[in-house]
């Protein structure tokens, strides 16, 4: 829609510019002036034989009409007020849209456009509140379960990208996937002054991709980052206007990654031998690719219906039972609010989620069936710990699927009654008679709960530190 608003300035712009009416060019290519009317307000799209004509009446050629940039300041002042009019943000107010007519002079057309700048700028900050998150976050889970997981065209593009860089096999070098950016003309740079609230930045203008130190240990995670940063050159991602589509560019750009990390053919070979061998395990297919556990968990929730025929879930949780990340296709009920979102909610004490933490061995995988009302499911954990708190990392399939695991040997086997409060939420009887209005306990605060995402173009990234950091980088390159 925008480029047609634009293509119809530039025919208002070359029409005023001749001296002609609308009726007189109407005239000239045989369409009536109110027909061309809608096209000039980019209201209707002109075939090309009749844009052709146009051109020629005008006195100029169709790549002309075509250009993207607005003929003069007036015209992008009004393509911007379209734009910014056909927002939800001020579709919500309920106000009549503004045209901007010629007996709207240009000082207060300026006033309005940008009142409808600021409109736009508040709405973008208040995306960034924990209920429009999780909401947003919510929707896109229940979508990508649809969809199985699975991104055939972005499974494609990771494969065209590897392969062009001429990997076949094995793990992804820092190698290759500098030789990746070096194709879209950056340069991959490890500086240890990163914005406090950024994973990376881009360059735009002198072709760098900023990263953390190249001394991190193991440094697994320094590939995905600067994959994740190729990635949005690649899928042609703009500013996020909303919390959705920001979650939608972080989802495509880590599915990007790790489908560069795991590329399809291999991984699928890999993972169907070892399934023809009932030896399924996430702990192998991490070890094969040279990635972290969760990377090579959630990578199988990618391949494991599309590719391998069997429905499975996923679940990253706190030492705490709360849920960080999670994916289901096979059935499992997962814990949920009343939004339907199942972040920060507790999973069943009984599930391996948690039974694991109590596991003697945390070096090997922890594997356990777990009966709930919903079915029996096998499940492999794995837990870990980071500088603030341990966490557990399971995929787990119904009992049908189990055959194809490792670990379908084991003998430990739960019971879950969940969302049944009496399971394990609620203490039992005995003990609740005995404390009840005998004890106080002061709670733990987590500190984010009080601390909103900062406010910038990029949900959660400090505007002014972003750019401060850009302008100490850029300095000395500049001034060379």
């Amino acid at each position: 829609m925008q480029d047609l608003v634009t293509l119809g300035q530039r025919i208002r712009h070359f029409r005023n510019g001749g001296g002609m009416t609308l009726d007189q060019l109407g005239a000239a290519v045989g369409i009536a002036g109110s027909q061309l009317s809608l096209i000039e307000n980019g209201r209707k799209e002109p075939r090309i034989t009749l844009l052709a004509r146009i051109a020629s009446a005008l006195g100029t050629d169709v790549g002309e009409l075509l250009n993207d940039a607005p003929p003069n300041a007036r015209a992008a002042l009004e393509i911007e007020l379209d734009r910014l009019q056909r927002s939800s943000a001020y579709e919500s107010l309920g106000l009549p849209v503004v045209r901007p007519t010629r007996a709207l002079s240009d000082e207060t057309l300026s006033t309005i456009v940008g009142l409808n700048r600021e409109l736009a700028r508040r709405a973008r900050e208040a995306i960034a509140t924990p209920e429009e998150a999780r909401r947003a976050n919510t929707e896109l889970r229940q979508h990508m379960r649809t969809l199985d997981n699975y991104l055939p065209d972005i499974e494609k593009l990771a494969e065209d990208t590897v392969r062009a860089v001429g990997h076949v096999t094995g793990a992804l070098t820092h190698r290759s996937v500098s030789q990746m950016a070096k194709q879209l003309g950056f340069e991959l740079v490890h500086v240890s002054d990163l914005p406090h609230s950024a994973r990376s930045v881009t360059d735009l203008e002198n072709g760098r991709i900023y990263l953390p130190p190249a001394s991190i240990p193991g440094g697994h995670g320094l590939r995905s980052m600067a994959l994740q940063a190729i990635a949005h050159r690649l899928l042609g991602h703009e500013s996020p206007h909303s919390y959705a589509d920001f979650l939608r560019q972080r989802l495509e750009i880590n599915y990007f990654a790790a489908a560069c990390l795991m590329p399809l053919t291999q991984s699928v070979e890999f993972l169907r031998a070892a399934k023809a061998d009932h030896n399924i395990a996430v702990e192998d297919y991490r070890d094969a690719f040279g990635v972290t556990h969760e990377a090579a968990a959630i990578r199988l929730t990618n391949l494991a219906t599309a590719h391998l025929d069997m429905q499975l879930h996923f679940l990253r949780v706190g030492g705490d039972g709360a849920v960080y990340k999670a994916y289901e296709n096979d059935g499992l009920r997962l814990p949920l609010d009343v939004t339907g979102s199942t972040e920060g909610q507790i999973v069943c004490r009984q599930w391996s989620a948690r039974q694991a933490f109590g596991h003697t061995n945390r070096t090997t995988e922890f594997y356990q069936y777990t009966d709930t009302p919903d079915g029996t499911f096998f499940d492999s954990t794995q837990t870990g710990t980071t500088a603030a708190e341990e966490f557990s990392i399971t995929i787990g399939v119904p009992f049908a699927h189990s055959k194809w695991f490792r670990g379908r040997e084991t003998t430990t086997r739960t019971t879950s009654r969940c969302p049944d409060k009496s399971c394990c939420m609620r203490p039992p009887a005995d003990i609740a008679g005995r404390w009840s209005g005998k004890a106080w306990s002061s709670a733990k605060l987590h500190a984010h709960i009080l601390s909103p995402l900062p406010s910038g173009t990029f949900p959660g990234v400090d505007d002014r530190e972003l750019y401060e950091f850009l302008e100490s980088h850029a300095a000395p390159e500049d001034e060379a």
